[in-house]
């Protein structure tokens, strides 16, 4: 009777194990929040989590700022990290820690190595620091819906997410980039990228995974659907 019942309880074990989902934890970009995946469809078996993040502490690095939002990850159980422009990076510094299950990055950088030149530039010559927040946020909200290939589609969603820039939020996160000091990857990260991103240039990228022909900077919003079916591919790996 006692193997009966340790055979049950063992199969009961089991079973719950197998019903435990997959939880991916979504990390937005700096100019960007939580919307930029709402269009995103994956298997039920797997539960979409975003990470919420204000403006970091003064003074945070890129990983300190990773580490310090790595509270809101359940790490006892399964889990993935997905991560679009900065949220590609706080993932990849997250990836080094945590040891997810996988890393998927998106119009992002695994490391500083990726970046354009204008980053290298600030770091010289922090022009950045001349400018309170405020100007910045008006900055971005001019520029980058002239920069954007895609400004057109999803137009009111673009619009809410350049409205709620946050002038600390701004401050802060722009040196978290310039001053981003990783320069090489220990742990496999799978990295999605267009060809017609105008923020962090294709021709920047060592070897892109999947490639998104004539994706922009804002293809996890616009190209959704495209963005999807390479994410299925990915997580049946």
């Amino acid at each position: 009777m006692k193997h009966l019942l340790l055979l049950f309880y063992l199969a009961l074990c089991l079973h719950v194990f197998s019903q435990t989902k997959t939880t991916i934890y979504c990390f937005h970009g700096q100019g960007s929040t939580g919307k930029i995946f709402s269009d995103l469809t994956v298997d039920s078996s797997y539960t979409i989590q975003l990470v919420e993040y204000g403006a970091p502490e003064k003074g945070m690095t890129m990983q300190s700022f990773a580490q310090a939002l790595a509270a809101q990850i359940d790490t006892t159980a399964p889990f993935i990290l997905l991560g679009v422009s900065l949220g590609g990076m706080l993932c990849s510094e997250l990836s080094e820690v945590l040891h997810p299950k996988q890393t998927i990055i998106i119009s992002s950088a695994k490391n500083r190595g990726e970046l354009p030149f204008r980053y290298t530039f600030q770091k010289a010559i922090p022009l950045y620091k001349l400018f309170p927040g405020k100007l910045l946020v008006m900055g971005a909200k001019i520029l980058q819906p002239i920069v954007e290939p895609d400004r057109r589609k999803n137009k009111e969603t673009f619009k809410q997410m350049l409205a709620s820039k946050n002038a600390t939020y701004m401050k802060r996160t722009i040196p978290l980039i310039i001053h981003w000091d990783r320069t090489s990857n220990t742990r496999k990260i799978y990295h999605l990228h267009g060809t017609n991103d105008h923020t962090l240039p294709f021709r920047k990228i060592k070897s892109p995974d999947y490639t998104i022909d004539k994706g922009s900077h804002m293809m996890t919003l616009t190209r959704a659907k495209d963005i999807s079916a390479v994410l299925r591919v990915i997580l049946e790996k």
